[in-house]
């Protein structure tokens, strides 16, 4: 059956990524008018616009701390309320002597050596979220570049097959592919008529794209690396042998071979120095003054003149309560769902439909095998287990130790694993490890399991948009003197990133300062 031009696109694109697409589309007269445009924030107004209204802001998250911080810079009376006893909510840097509490009691106290780390959420910031990028440069965080592929990890899509080199994946997917395209185009089976310019144009991509014979066959590459690597005097390379084309065929393969052509995990990547919470300790040093930790919002009342907000005082055990001209609530919204509020029955409805995702990561201190005999520093392997991929660490490379992250989970299949036991948690991530890295799973040792469904103050690791999309119309205007902001208020496409939270918060904030421009009031009490 001769494939038609969008199949040809998308094989070529599942293999080859957007340039190859790009390319092939060119030579098939396709253009692409439908390019989104990028989100581009200017920088907020300088000048003291707040004249000293004060606001509440709920949660100090990064969506909290960046509302906090600007509205702060503008003048207004900011007072940050956090729950738990540290700022940066999902942004959260797990180090020796660390507890991880979860909801159902258990407890676990991380035993990393000194200078060992878990970034137990985020742990990456692609170059293209120039709002997280830019507050790093304005904070002073340091940052350092974040390996986050490498063609040296493995994939094992089929447990009862070894591991496969990701670098042999790809570059023998582009070769078979390349050979089927080859003699599709030359038996013109394609529903494209091309000219000979265009078929001959064709065929040179796909020659040099996949690495083809000049019979325009693929029988190996060295693209896909070497039994034996050239050297000196008697030592000759010997490329691997091509792998069968339905070993490549498998569904599970297709993460390994697409992550990096995503804007969100392409090169290149960043991660502070020293742990993702660097950036929610650097706002946090900017707002002493307004910052209340171990203060746990109860319930949020809406008045014509102020917001009323109470608060249990942790610390105390005493109920707070504080009046403000504004509010602002950068919880995530299905635990804003679980305060109490006066706020209207439709926008307590659609903040109630709102469900959090599923996601777990299982970290061990271990020997640095993965670098001595892989020769893989940083990026992920894949495997169709469970614990589904292997994080190398992007950092202190040739040390005797680091910190590896053997168990990477989302979606059903972490729903799953986190209700299973610790023990069961740990044992699978071990598993992982041994499948992909066979003899080497007795070396990990010092296990911490996040499973973020059972985090106090979280429940959740980001906005499940496959279940409901928020009501974005609605939600997205004032409540009266309440605002709301979220990453579950960006669109699912950047739902699960730290500049999502910084954008809507930026939104939230340039709304209130055209409010306050336009309606200044008298401070409240």
């Amino acid at each position: 059956m001769p494939l038609t031009r969008r199949q040809l696109i998308a094989r070529v694109a599942a293999v080859g990524g957007l340039q190859a697409a790009s390319a092939v589309m060119g030579m098939l007269g396709v253009t692409d008018t439908a390019q989104a445009a990028a989100e581009n924030y200017a920088a907020l107004p300088t000048a003291r616009v707040g004249h000293g209204a004060s606001v509440v802001v709920i949660g100090a998250g990064i969506g909290g701390l960046v509302s906090a911080y600007e509205l702060q810079k503008a003048g207004f009376n900011v007072t940050l309320l956090e729950a738990r006893d540290r700022v940066g909510g999902r942004n959260w840097t797990v180090r020796g002597g660390d507890r991880v509490e979860y909801t159902d009691g258990s407890v676990q106290v991380a035993d990393f050596d000194n200078g060992f780390y878990l970034n137990a959420g985020p742990g990456r910031l692609p170059s293209h979220h120039q709002l997280m990028l830019g507050y790093c440069r304005e904070l002073g965080v340091e940052l350092e570049v974040l390996v986050n592929t490498s063609r040296n990890a493995l994939v094992r899509p089929d447990l009862n097959q070894p591991a496969i080199q990701i670098r042999q994946a790809v570059n023998d997917s582009r070769g078979h592919f390349s050979e089927l395209l080859a003699k599709a185009v030359n038996r013109h089976a394609l529903d494209q008529e091309l000219s000979l310019e265009d078929r001959s144009n064709l065929l040179s991509f796909l020659k040099t794209w996949g690495d083809l014979s000049d019979k325009l066959e693929y029988v190996g590459s060295a693209r896909s690396g070497y039994k034996v690597w050239p050297g000196a005097g008697d030592q000759l390379a010997q490329k691997k042998d091509p792998l069968p084309l339905q070993t490549l065929l498998n569904p599970a393969l297709t993460t390994a071979l697409m992550i990096d052509e995503y804007p969100e995990f392409s090169p290149t990547m960043f991660q502070p120095v020293g742990g993702m919470d660097r950036i929610p300790k650097a706002f946090a040093r900017h707002l002493k003054a307004a910052l209340r930790l171990n203060a746990e919002v109860r319930s949020i009342t809406n008045h014509p003149d102020f917001v009323e907000v109470a608060y249990l005082d942790r610390r105390s055990g005493h109920e707070q309560k504080i009046r403000a001209d504004y509010l602002i609530s950068a919880l995530p919204l299905p635990l804003l769902a679980k305060i109490d509020s006066n706020l209207a029955a439709p926008v307590r409805q659609a903040i109630a439909t709102v469900q959090f995702g599923y996601a777990n990561k299982v970290a061990w201190q271990s020997r640095r095998f993965w670098e001595s005999d892989y020769q893989i520093y940083g990026g992920l392997s894949f495997i169709n287990q469970e614990a589904s991929g292997l994080w190398y660490p992007s950092g202190g490379f040739n040390q005797a130790q680091g910190v590896l992250v053997a168990a990477y989970n989302n979606g059903e299949t972490a729903r799953k694993f986190g209700e299973k036991s610790l023990d069961q948690q740990i044992a699978i991530s071990r598993q992982a490890v041994e499948l992909l890295h066979p003899g080497h799973g007795h070396e990990l040792r010092k296990p911490l399991a996040i499973a973020w469904a059972k985090i106090p103050y979280n429940l959740g690791p980001w906005i499940n948009h496959e279940v409901a999309e928020p009501d974005y119309s609605l939600l997205n205007q004032p409540q009266g003197r309440v605002y709301l902001t979220s990453d579950g208020l960006a669109h699912s496409g950047v739902g699960i990133w730290q500049e999502a939270a910084a954008g809507a918060a930026r939104r939230v904030v340039r709304n209130l300062f055209e409010r306050a421009q336009s309606s200044p009031i008298k401070q409240t009490a």
